[in-house]
């Protein structure tokens, strides 16, 4: 009965702490994620579709390369540091080693960059971006592993602040165009990271003699299946634009990427608990009994907030374009529906490649996210050339949907907990038939009627279990401690 009672106890505290973490990173994010967002009147005014398509373009380019080129050592500096494997300075100075390699290689290389079509002369904008990008990820992940979580969360706020200002100076101001709006996020990255280096005193950290070819050689091996796991990844989510814009037009690729920032607002919230989620998972790590018992607890919570989070943004779709894009971007709210449900889709794909992150079994990541990347460019170059951006859409939620299946088929051999399948199936369902009716509203005669009614099922269906998880955060928050934890020595 002791023992139970202590477990439990153990149990409860670390699901207070997670809470704890979600809370503390939703209220940095947040603040980043809102003010993201609220940038994108400036853009769409201030930019032509053909311009947000190109700039658009040029940082999922640069988004391609940051795991390439630092050799993805920003996850394996944080899952060595996090789980206290080694001497967290010894990690960090190794890391940074790999990286300044990395980022050498890179700058003798980067002038082949010109001869990407999409890059041209903008080569140079994406070479900024990519070197601030990883010296910024590997310092706020670093933070982060080691404890200054706070920090971490106000750096994020930081980091946007920045963004939000360099954006309004570049582009409306001196009116940069594409050049500002890439610049921007560049040097926002680096003065951020400069910002990190400061605070933490992080250049007393890096200390050439701890650099180890054996650790090295341990980071890299948990790392590199994660950089071919982001291309393909990459290919996933952002090939589509690419072939959007040379097998329709760059207008209409302008409309689609406009879209694809509304689903930012539930990935946000995905963002904020995979953060958390990894650094409590990863901590539990050495003792899978207890890692289970967190899965078994905080899965039904995280099915209920994704599912219910993605109807309410499907059905703000139209309200949120008319609200944040410009009259020349409006046509393009038809592809946010799908677009979020394929957000959902991504956030349960996140959630079950923790397992593989947790289990060390990166390996699962990349065949699994090479299996949605070889069916989305097959959809993609079938759908496209007839049905432009909606075709993307379909291939992009589809895609993630076969991810999904195959990792949940994988996930319960590495970790046993309840994935309650009928649930989630019904859920499924239901979001796609409210995404499909959205989208397709002005060809459906009397469409509000069944659209209501299968988001008032997806509601109903999720309540009980969203009360009880606001329930248990306020429980958390306004007990400090309760008795039986005062009790426990």
């Amino acid at each position: 009965m002791a023992v139970h009672l202590r477990r439990g106890l153990k149990m409860d505290s670390k699901i207070k702490k997670l809470c704890s973490r979600t809370v503390l990173f939703t209220v940095g994010k947040f603040i980043s994620k809102i003010l993201a967002v609220l940038l994108l009147p400036l853009y769409t005014n201030l930019l032509s579709t053909a311009e947000y398509s190109t700039a658009d373009l040029l940082t999922n380019m640069a988004n391609l390369l940051i795991p390439v080129v630092c050799l993805g050592i920003n996850e394996g500096i944080f899952r060595s540091a996090a789980a206290k494997e080694t001497d967290p300075a010894a990690v960090f100075s190794t890391g940074m080693g790999v990286f300044l390699c990395g980022e050498v290689v890179f700058l003798l290389l980067s002038p082949l960059l010109m001869f990407v079509d999409v890059v041209g002369s903008y080569w140079w904008l994406v070479v900024v971006y990519v070197l601030a990008s990883d010296l910024h990820s590997i310092c706020s992940q670093y933070i982060c592993a080691t404890g200054h979580e706070r920090l971490y969360a106000g750096q994020g706020i930081l980091n946007t602040a920045l963004v939000v200002v360099l954006n309004i100076l570049f582009l409306a101001v001196f009116r940069m165009g594409v050049v500002g709006y890439v610049l921007a996020v560049g040097l926002a990255d680096f003065l951020t990271a400069m910002f990190l280096v400061a605070v933490c005193r992080l250049y007393r950290v890096f200390r050439p003699s701890l650099i180890s070819r054996t650790l090295a050689g341990q980071l890299l091996r948990f790392s590199a299946p994660l950089i071919p796991t982001t291309v393909f990844w990459w290919i996933t989510s952002v090939s589509d634009r690419y072939l959007v814009q040379r097998l329709r037009s760059p207008a209409e690729n302008g409309l689609y990427a406009a879209a694809y920032r509304i689903p930012t607002l539930l990935l946000f919230l995905v963002t904020i608990f995979n953060e958390a989620w990894k650094l409590s998972t990863v901590e539990n790590a050495g003792d899978i009994r207890e890692c289970e018992r967190l899965y078994d607890r905080v899965f039904p919570y995280y099915t209920a907030l994704m599912f219910s989070g993605g109807a309410a943004l499907m059905l703000m779709s139209y309200p949120l374009a008319c609200l944040l894009f410009s009259a020349e971007y409006r046509a393009g709210w038809i592809y946010i529906p799908i677009l979020v449900a394929a957000t959902v889709c991504s956030a349960f794909d996140n959630f079950f490649g923790n397992v593989y992150y947790v289990r060390k079994r990166t390996a699962y990541s990349l065949f699994t996210a090479m299996a949605g990347a070889g069916m989305n460019i097959v959809l993609n170059l079938l759908l496209i050339p007839d049905y432009g951006a909606m075709g993307a859409s379909v291939a992009t939620v589809a895609s993630y949907f076969v991810v999904f299946l195959i990792r949940a088929l994988t996930v319960p051999s590495m970790m046993r907990f309840r994935l309650h399948p009928v649930y989630l199936a019904v859920n499924f369902l239901l979001c796609g038939l409210l995404a499909t009716g959205l989208s397709l509203y002005d060809r459906i005669p009397y469409a509000l009627i069944p659209i209501a009614a299968v988001a008032v099922m997806i509601f109903a269906l999720n309540a009980r279990t969203l009360f009880r998880c606001a329930k248990g955060i306020l429980t958390g928050y306004l007990q400090r401690r309760t008795p039986a934890e005062k009790e426990e020595p």
